[in-house]
């Protein structure tokens, strides 16, 4: 009764102190900025002014300047502005201006006041129309934008979420290759390993005549895109937005399209472990008589050895790598050939014998050691979850220095990599998944999971499946056009080749 009292007086105390008066107690003010995030979806199809009520009692955008007049590329009279205000998403619009857009260049800090302005979309590119010089104050210049790295499939995708935003498409090429001589001027097809998007350069931009690179980073603004029928396009702003990382085309001759790593078992301890194989296409008729190749794979499972990082690389040996030779046969270009066991089976035991595919090399890695590394072994690669890989080689000779042709890892487990002093790990090459070079810091990068050298394929625990590697790569460009993705293919004893043919990567 008394605990009653207590809170029954506390109660009324409140009550004293703050009356019956709904003004007394002010409650929260509302902000007077509002993101750029919560103005875009206001839009929905048709024009509408902006007010403070429908903008939750704000009325300015607090952003920076993300458009370059001075190379001549951007829309006329559009400032494309853009802030992360809301949940750290970066989010553009453009703000027409007229004659005073080129006022304003990258890294102007402004606060715009946008109450009475017209959003709308106009030549496809959302915009607040109806403002002037008198809406704007610059805070400040100069100032240090964030990197919004995107692929070109992200911003097909959700062209909304990129839109008058500041973006770098990494490793981007064209698709076809320029001519020699061919500069940026119009439009071109920028492929940047997941899809194409149009790049757009003025004839009269400052670096219309600048040579199209084979490779490079390109720094620039989403525009045009209406969300519907018009896809979206790709500006740079000056000529300093193209960061060159490659001049020259190199064609991987082999790559790799998939693998077997998990067969049903021979219950006969003497033919276990030789059902395993790998498939990989050619990108050109091979002779492996003439130009002989390598395949290394590594296992690194918690009981391989020799333990710890991987001093001699691919060369390491033990039950950690194991090489094959490849050096008779023949495949024709975007033929399919196969490297492993010597059950030339397509499930292990009693499965469908495929000994009519294009076997360039079988061995019998359970009951002998690898052809110059590698001791016998029951698994090439590791069915632990720990990181395995594969690589070839345009060389039957490999060293721990010797950069592979393709090279692919599954999961990231184990102990692969250190950075020492000395630097050791498995070399890469430049793929669709790995980079010699960091694309955006430059960096030399030459193992797995060194730099931003750490993607993987995942582990799969479905037993008894291929692991298909879907992709596009095209040897007339020198690179991947669509980046492999793993998709398993369950495997049953009656499995026949063209389940692991049919619908795997492409080779144009």
């Amino acid at each position: 009764m008394k605990q009653i009292l207590k809170y029954s007086f506390f109660a009324l105390s409140l009550a004293s102190l703050w009356g019956c008066k709904k003004d007394v107690y002010p409650g929260g003010v509302p902000s007077v900025y509002i993101s750029i995030f919560d103005i875009r979806p206001l839009y929905k199809g048709t024009e509408v002014t902006l007010t403070k009520e429908m903008m939750g009692g704000g009325d300015s955008i607090a952003c920076m300047v993300v458009t370059d007049h001075s190379g001549g590329n951007m829309p006329a009279g559009l400032v494309a502005v853009q802030d992360a205000r809301r949940l750290s998403k970066v989010r553009g619009i453009s703000i027409e201006l007229g004659t005073a857009a080129t006022k304003y260049t990258t890294g102007d800090s402004l606060v715009i006041n946008v109450v009475g302005g017209t959003l709308k979309r106009a030549n496809g590119i959302l915009e607040i129309a109806g403002l002037s010089e008198t809406n704007i104050r610059k805070v400040s210049s100069g100032n240090k934008l964030p990197l919004n790295r995107a692929t070109n499939a992200q911003i097909l995708a959700n062209p909304d979420n990129y839109e008058s935003a500041l973006t770098v498409i990494v490793k981007g090429g064209f698709d076809p290759l320029p001519a020699p001589g061919e500069t940026l001027s119009g439009d071109k097809n920028l492929n940047d390993g997941f899809a194409n998007i149009n790049l757009h350069t003025e004839a009269t931009a400052s670096f219309a005549n600048t040579p199209a690179p084979v490779m490079a980073n390109f720094y620039g603004i989403v525009f045009g895109s209406d969300g519907k029928t018009q896809k979206p396009n790709f500006r740079i702003r000056t000529g300093n937005d193209i960061q060159v990382l490659s001049s020259e085309v190199k064609v991987a001759p082999v790559v790799i399209t998939g693998f077997f790593a998990d067969p049903v078992d021979d219950p006969d301890p003497r033919k276990e472990g030789n059902y395993e194989y790998i498939q990989l296409k050619a990108t050109k008729d091979i002779d492996f008589s003439q130009t002989p190749f390598a395949l290394v794979t590594t296992n690194n499972a918690g009981a391989s050895t020799p333990v710890g990082n991987p001093t001699g690389g691919w060369t390491t040996g033990g039950l950690r790598t194991y090489k094959f030779n490849l050096s008779s046969g023949t495949v024709k270009k975007g033929g399919y050939f196969y490297v492993g066991g010597t059950a030339k089976l397509i499930n292990g035991d009693k499965s469908t014998d495929i000994s009519a595919a294009n076997w360039i090399r079988t061995y019998d890695y359970y009951n002998l050691s690898g052809e110059g590394f590698g001791g016998k072994t029951t698994n090439l690669l590791a069915n632990s979850g720990n990181a395995s890989g594969i690589a070839v080689f345009a060389d039957s000779a490999v060293k721990a220095t010797s950069e592979p042709v393709d090279v692919i890892f599954i999961a990231t487990g184990g102990t692969i990599y250190s950075a020492g002093p000395p630097e050791v790990g498995y070399r890469v090459t430049n793929t669709d998944f790995y980079d010699l070079k960091d694309p955006l810091s430059l960096k030399t990068q030459l193992y797995y999971r060194a730099g931003s050298n750490t993607l993987a394929l995942p582990y799969s625990t479905q037993k008894n499946a291929f692991q298909m590697l879907g992709g596009t790569y095209d040897p007339n460009l020198g690179r991947w056009t669509q980046a492999r993705a793993a998709v398993n293919v369950p495997l049953t004893a009656k499995s026949t080749i063209d389940q692991i043919e049919t619908g795997g990567t492409v080779v144009k």
